[in-house]
């Protein structure tokens, strides 16, 4: 073949050999360069799954935003915020946090056992729980409910632990204190059944029944029952609020862990991933934030291993205070720092009680009359501290989760 026809042949089939390198060196940029990644590659999806299978819409949307949102800060949360404060008590668009930095709490924390239990009829302030709830889901904020209910047995409250066989008898069908107990579950059923957001659907509440099982103090506590016992109260609690067509509930554990621990010691007594849904832990672990630290590092792992959001559900130190003077930098020194870089969706400071002549500190929170009230606003301005004005919609499914 002459160089004529090589030539001719060669123009031909350029194109073809053109198409060729440029595939291979698109192959090559690929395989080896990780930059050349889409971003659909890199979207983590993950699928999370709740111990009711029949969970409303907006509470499967809120789960998924809880834990989404971890990756962006912690929501911060107060107990009984919108109902009293040091120096107000049922005040429509009430709130010490409000007043101090100017925002309302993320979340909102209330205790269901003035609606459940004898105390029902005549509570002043159970209108004003449900008028709160409604007001916090309008604003798009979470709410969380503790309960702490009077023994059912002996009559006595919730720190009455002198009768170790309480459960046992709730756990017994037909029994005295079984049909006591099963009425208190039909008046929170009711309550919760009833709370609708402006579209007429049921308002999710994160529930955290049994609270600080871990210590001794409550009549579920592990000084009057046995494991089994307590794992089947939980049991029969959230199978019995199903069975009333309650399907708004998240399930949060919550232990109380103010020292140091470990992973095996929050599992105490741990009732099932098929009936636990939030991770959380009450820590009143004063100025030992190393212990804080601790027990943060161990929660994020065993949130990471069993899928589940969790927070901080109770802490606080009662007034506030460092040997014995008010702590100026309480905030970012003891809530802020130790949570810094750790996937926790939420933290709730315990109340601040009613109490306008400041006859007591009984308090947790920020209020306008304490010296720390400069460091919260800073804490506050933390770009991982949530407050209402902060929340994405948190009823609605957040990207790349999947609730089941």
């Amino acid at each position: 073949m002459n160089r004529s026809t090589l030539y001719t042949h060669f123009i031909k089939f350029l194109p073809a050999i053109l198409l060729i390198m440029l595939s291979t060196i698109a192959s090559c940029s690929s395989d080896d360069d990780p930059q050349a990644d889409t971003d659909d590659d890199k979207v983590e999806t993950v699928t999370l799954h709740l111990a009711d299978a029949a969970a409303t819409n907006e509470t499967k949307a809120l789960y998924s935003n809880l834990w989404a949102i971890q990756k962006t800060g912690f929501m911060f949360g107060h107990h009984d915020d919108l109902i009293y404060g040091r120096d107000w008590y049922t005040t429509a668009g009430g709130s010490d946090v409000k007043e101090v930095c100017g925002d309302y709490p993320a979340v909102f924390s209330v205790d269901f056992a003035e609606i459940m239990d004898d105390r029902s009829e005549t509570s002043d302030l159970n209108d004003d729980r449900k008028r709160t709830i409604l007001e916090a889901r309008k604003r798009g904020e979470v709410i969380t409910a503790c309960a702490h209910l009077n023994n059912p047995l002996t009559g006595g409250d919730s720190w009455d632990n002198s009768d170790n066989t309480v459960v046992k008898k709730i756990l017994e069908d037909g029994s005295e204190t079984n049909i006591k107990f099963k009425s208190w579950l039909d008046k929170l059923s009711t309550f919760v059944l009833d709370l609708k957001d402006d579209n007429g659907n049921t308002i999710p509440i994160i529930f955290r029944p049994f609270h600080e099982h871990t210590q001794t103090w409550s009549w579920w506590g592990k000084s009057c029952t046995s494991q089994d016992e307590f794992i089947g109260l939980w049991k029969f609690t959230v199978d019995y609020l199903k069975g009333k067509g309650v399907h708004n509930l998240i399930y949060a554990i919550s232990p109380q862990l103010d020292g140091p621990s470990t992973k095996d010691a929050f599992l105490f007594r741990y009732p099932g991933d098929d009936y636990v849904d939030f991770l959380g832990f009450d820590s009143y672990h004063g100025t030992y934030t190393e212990s804080l630290s601790t027990n943060l590092k161990n929660l994020e792992e065993i949130s990471a291993e069993k899928l589940k959001p969790c927070g901080v559900t109770e802490t606080g130190i009662e007034g506030i205070l460092k040997d014995g003077a008010e702590y100026e930098e309480y905030w970012t020194k003891e809530i802020l720092t130790p949570l810094i870089g750790r996937d926790i969706s939420l933290v709730v400071m315990w109340r601040n009680k009613y109490d306008p002549n400041h006859g007591g500190h009984h308090f947790f929170g920020p209020y306008i009359g304490h010296s720390s009230k400069n460091d919260f606003v800073d804490f506050y301005k933390s770009s991982i501290t949530l407050f209402s004005k902060d929340l994405p919609d948190m009823y609605t499914m957040a990207e790349n989760v999947t609730v089941e």
